[in-house]
Parts: C-alpha cells; structure tokens; sequence
C-alpha cells in the first residue's frame, strides 16, 4: 500500500474532526432529518462527508468510494474507501462526546471465490463447471452489503477511526498492527468474569430484534452488556483491550470495515456469526479479543 493512501485517510478524517468539533458545540437537535425510521441525518454528515471526499479526489481521482451519505460511486480502480462521516450521529446530536469519522481502504483484485454448489445442482455439475455459483467481494450495492454481479474481491488494507472528542486516533494497516494516538494496541486477556461486552444492530426489524434477544441473554446471565452507540468506536474499544466484544446484526460496511482491521491487527477474532472470517459484505460481525468468542457466538447464535 503506498504510504500516501495512509497519509491522506490520516488528513481527510484530522480535516473533518476539526470542522465537526466547532459545529458540535453549537450544534441544535432541532436540525436533526430522519433518513428513515431508526437512523437521523444531519448537515454535518453531508460536510464531513464533503471534505472526506474531496481530501480524496485531490490525491486519488481515480479510487473508488462507498460513503454513507453518497452511496457507492468512482472508477474502475482496485481501491475502494469506505466512508462513515460521522458514526454515532444520534451521540452527537445529544452532545454525546462518543461519535467519530471512520475511513477504512480496501484493495480489489479480480479473483472469484467459489462456494459450495446449490443442493440442486448435482456435483458432476459443479465438477464440470456448469452454471457455477460465484460470490465475489468488494464489489458491493449502495447499502455497503453484498450485491449481485460483483466481480472483484477487495481486502480491507488500512482503517482509521478518529474521536476528535476523545482526541484518539486509531490507525491499523494490513500486516504491520494496530496503534492509538502512535501507540501499539492490542485486544486484551479476559476470558470469564470481568468480561465487557458491547452491540450495536442495522435498521431491519430481523437486526433490532436479534440484537434484544442477545443484550437480553447477556444481562440475565449477568453479563455486563452495553450499547454505546458507535460501531466504530466499539471495535476500536475491543481493539485497545477496553472492552472484550462486539456484535451487530446487518451492519454496514462503512460503520465496521476500519474497525474490523484495528481488532484483526491487535490480536483480536472478527467473524461473521456462522464463526467465518468477517469480509466486506457479510453484513452480521462478532469481534472479541479470541478468548471470549466461542461463548458470543453461542450466544448470538441462540438469540
């Protein structure tokens, strides 16, 4: 990965954090739109997302983005940045100070993955090459979720997380580790006990209602559970060792991809909740530090 393309995702979201900071100390709830029955909009998101974009067009006219806000849009190019302008829009509506910028890059190369054959193809079939079933990666619908007709597998390859509020900055590139503010992270060793556990959900009804039933087994089997309301900052939390896990029911790849990376980079497990490897896409995630995952999964798993 050039080291410009980590240059740049570093200044887009320090250029954004700086405008969102002085609009978030004024800022008027009243403003707040509804993009639909469980998620708000506000003109800081279109102007956070404005100079993301831009910071990024100047440096790489050429990449593709998936924004939120935008939806998916740019060239025919092997990189994809995945934008979320303000994760934690109702947190910062409310002055909530836990709400970030999460930017995450992702290398597309035209390699199609096979999976298993339908049950109604027979296996001579598959073994000759008839109408084969292909899902691809990385080429995804405007929702940041898995479309048809994908031709490209993408690989996240650097993601970054700014809680201007927080003054942290999380930074974790593919295969050199994970680091806040400059210093080396890592998920941390709790397995039983004190164990942390934090969910976040998309806007279905099948999502909502997954998400209750598993914060619902949590605390009967007093288990401290808690929804933070940032994605985003939720897995950079598993990743510094805060907290022990996270999961979400239908989230979308720009709330989940940079921090997906910062928990992989710090030593940490991210699947999907079949205990697969999490991919752009796969809309469901489990992140833990490793130890406490078999015992998430099983509880998702049931709820």
């Amino acid at each position: 990965m050039s080291n410009n393309i980590k240059k740049t995702a570093i200044a887009a979201v320090k250029k954004s954090g700086k405008l969102l900071l002085k609009e978030y100390q004024n800022f008027d709830r009243a403003s707040v739109k509804l993009k639909s029955h469980h998620e708000i909009l506000t003109r800081n998101d279109l102007l956070s997302e404005e100079i993301i974009i831009k910071e990024i067009n100047n440096n790489f006219p050429n990449h593709r983005i998936l924004s939120e806000e935008m939806g998916a849009a740019g060239y025919d190019s092997e990189y994809l940045w995945v934008i979320d302008p303000i994760d934690g829009t109702t947190n910062f509506s409310m002055h909530n100070p836990l709400w970030c910028i999460s930017l995450a890059v992702a290398h597309l190369t035209p390699q199609p993955i096979l999976i298993s054959p339908p049950p109604a193809l027979p296996a001579q079939a598959w073994r000759a090459g008839l109408t084969p079933l292909l899902i691809r990666r990385g080429e995804l619908n405007g929702r940041g979720q898995r479309g048809g007709g994908a031709e490209q597998v993408g690989e996240v390859i650097l993601g970054v997380i700014y809680a201007p509020m927080l003054d942290e900055l999380y930074v974790a590139e593919l295969g050199r580790g994970a680091y806040l503010n400059g210093r080396k992270i890592k998920v941390s060793n709790i397995k039983t006990g004190k164990v942390l556990n934090t969910f976040c959900h998309g806007t279905k009804p099948r999502d909502i209602k997954k998400a209750l039933a598993y914060y619902r087994k949590q605390k009967l089997a007093e288990l401290d559970c808690r929804q933070m309301g940032s994605a985003a900052i939720e897995l950079a939390y598993v990743a510094c060792g805060r907290v022990e896990s996270f999961v979400a029911p239908g989230a979308n790849d720009w709330d989940v991809a940079a921090g997906a990376l910062l928990v992989r980079e710090a030593g940490g497990m991210v699947t999907d909740f079949l205990g697969q490897d999490w991919q752009l896409g796969s809309g469901d995630i489990a992140a833990s530090n490793g130890k406490a995952h078999r015992e998430i999964l099983k509880i998702i798993k049931g709820s």
